[in-house]
C-alpha cells in the first residue's frame, strides 16, 4: 500500500465503481497525501492535515462505495454515520463525538483480528495441550506409559482420528450483564469501566461442558487467542491507526446545511449540528473508553445529493474545513451496462454464483444486460432516481420465477432481451410504476 500511486488507487478502485473518474482521482490524491505526510520527517508533519472531501451527487452513484473502498484499499478505520441523525430529538441528538467512539472501536477490532492471525498458531499448540490432558488425566503410577500414550493420542489428534469424541471441558458461565450508566453527553461510553470493575471483583463461575473433540480444540484455541493477545498494545496501535489513517464518511450531509433563519423549527437544529462537527473535523481530543483519541489527521469525507441545498449554505467555518467538493454524476445507460458486467462484485456475477449453489448455470446475453440497462434507467427517469440500486429492484423482478423454481428444475438457463421484455415490459407500460418496483 505504501508504494501504491495515485493513479494505481484510481486503477483499484475501477476494479469495483463505474465512471466518476474526478471524485476517484480527489480521493486518491487525500490517500496519497496520508501516505506522504507519514513519511515526512520532523514537526511539520504535525501541521499537516487533510483536505477533506464533500462528495455532491443523487443516491445511488457511488459516493459511499468510493469511501467504503478507500478505507479496505488503505487497511483504515472506517466509519459511515448519518448526519441526519444528530438531529433527530432537535438540539440534543446523538452526541456528534459518538463517531470517534465508533471509529475507535472498529479501529480495536481490526488491531485485534490482526493479532489474534499472529497469535493463532501458538494458540492452537497451548489449545491442544490442554485438550491432550483433559483426554488423558495424569496417573501418578504410570508416568512412562503416559508419555507413550499421550503422544499417540497426539497423533490421532493431528491427523482428525479424535474429532468426533467427546471430551469434557471447562468453560465460563458467561460474562457480566452489560450495565449502563444513562447521562447528558457521552452516554454511550458511560458504564464501561463500572461493567470492567464488576467484572473483576465478582468470581468467574465455569461448569463443565461435553463436546466433540473439534470443537473443543476450536474452543480453547479461541480462548488462548483472547489470553494471548496484550490489550495494552491493541489499544496503542488502533489509536494511531484512527489517529492518522481513520475515515468517517458522513452522509446526508446536506440535510443539515440549513442555517438558522428566524422562523425557528429544524434550521436551528441543523446549524446546531453544524457547530458540534465543526470542533471534531478542525481537530479537537475526543474521551473514548480506550482513551483520548486526537481527530486532527482524521480525514472526513462528506456526503449529499444537495438538491435543495448547496454546500455554501454550510456555515462558513465548515466550510472551509471540506476545500475538496467533487460532483458526481447521474448515472446513464452506458453506465448501467458497465455496472452490470465489469466490476468484480457485478450483480450478474453475483446471482450466476448464487444460482450455481442450486445446479443452475446462468449467463446474461448482452442484449439481455442492455434491455436490462435501458429499463433501470426508465424507471428511475419515471420514478424516484434511486442511481445504480435501481438493478437490485430490476433483476430480482426479473428473475423472480428462475430463483424460485431453481432448486427443483436446475439446468442451464441464458438470459436473452427477448426474456427481459416477456417479463418486464408489461410493468413498462403501467402508469403507476411505483406500484410494481420500489
Amino acid at each position: 500500500m505504501n508504494d501504491m500511486t495515485p493513479r494505481e488507487i484510481v486503477k483499484e478502485l475501477d476494479k469495483y465503481i463505474i465512471g466518476q473518474d474526478k471524485a476517484k482521482k480527489a480521493v486518491a490524491i487525500a490517500l496519497r497525501n496520508r501516505l506522504r505526510r507519514q513519511k515526512v520527517k520532523g514537526d511539520m508533519k504535525d501541521d499537516i492535515y487533510p483536505k477533506n472531501i464533500i462528495l455532491i451527487g443523487p443516491t445511488g452513484v457511488g459516493k459511499t462505495e468510493i469511501a467504503r473502498r478507500l478505507s479496505k484499499l488503505s487497511n483504515a478505520p472506517f466509519i459511515k454515520v448519518e448526519a441526519s441523525k444528530y438531529t433527530e430529538v432537535g438540539y440534543v441528538g446523538r452526541d456528534v463525538e459518538s463517531m470517534i467512539r465508533d471509529l475507535m472501536r472498529i479501529g480495536i477490532q481490526m488491531i485485534q483480528s490482526e493479532e489474534s492471525e499472529n497469535v493463532r498458531v501458538k494458540a492452537i499448540e497451548i489449545a491442544k495441550e490442554r485438550l491432550l490432558d483433559a483426554l488423558l488425566p495424569l496417573e501418578k503410577d504410570a508416568q512412562e506409559t503416559h508419555a507413550e500414550t499421550r503422544e499417540k493420542f497426539r497423533m490421532m489428534l493431528e491427523t482428525g482420528k479424535l474429532d468426533d469424541r467427546i471430551v469434557e471441558v471447562e468453560v465460563s458461565e458467561g460474562a457480566m450483564p452489560h450495565v449502563e450508566i444513562f447521562s447528558g453527553q457521552g452516554m454511550e461510553e458511560m458504564g464501561f469501566d463500572f461493567q470492567g470493575m464488576l467484572s473483576n471483583i465478582m468470581p468467574k463461575k465455569t461448569k463443565r461442558r461435553k463436546m466433540k473433540v473439534k470443537d473443543a480444540l476450536e474452543f480453547m484455541t479461541n480462548e488462548e487467542v483472547a489470553r494471548l493477545i496484550d490489550m495494552d498494545k491493541v489499544t496503542l496501535s488502533a489509536r494511531e491507526r484512527v489517529e492518522n489513517s481513520g475515515i468517517v464518511f458522513i452522509d446526508e450531509l446536506d440535510k443539515v446545511a440549513g442555517r438558522e433563519s428566524g422562523k425557528g423549527g429544524p434550521d436551528v437544529s441543523r446549524e446546531g449540528v453544524q457547530r458540534d462537527l465543526l470542533p471534531i473535523v478542525e481537530g479537537t481530543t475526543v474521551n473514548t473508553r480506550f482513551g483520548p483519541v486526537k481527530t486532527d489527521h482524521i480525514l472526513f469525507i462528506g456526503s449529499g445529493a444537495f438538491h435543495v441545498s448547496k454546500p455554501s449554505d454550510l456555515i462558513p467555518e465548515l466550510q472551509g474545513r471540506f476545500p475538496i467538493r467533487e460532483e458526481l454524476q447521474p448515472l446513464t445507460v452506458k453506465d448501467f451496462i458497465r455496472i452490470l458486467s465489469e466490476p468484480r462484485n457485478a450483480l450478474t456475477k453475483q446471482y450466476k454464483v448464487l444460482l450455481a449453489t442450486d445446479g443452475v448455470d446462468l449467463k446474461f446475453a448482452d442484449d439481455a444486460v442492455e434491455e436490462i440497462a435501458i429499463i433501470a434507467e426508465y424507471i428511475n427517469e419515471h420514478t424516484e432516481n434511486i442511481g445504480a440500486r435501481r438493478l437490485h429492484t430490476v433483476i430480482e423482478k426479473l428473475l423472480e420465477d428462475i430463483l424460485f423454481n431453481a432448486p427443483d428444475e436446475g439446468g442451464k438457463i441464458t438470459i436473452t432481451s427477448a426474456y427481459v421484455k416477456e417479463k418486464l415490459e408489461a410493468i413498462m407500460q403501467k402508469e403507476d410504476l411505483s406500484r410494481y418496483i420500489l
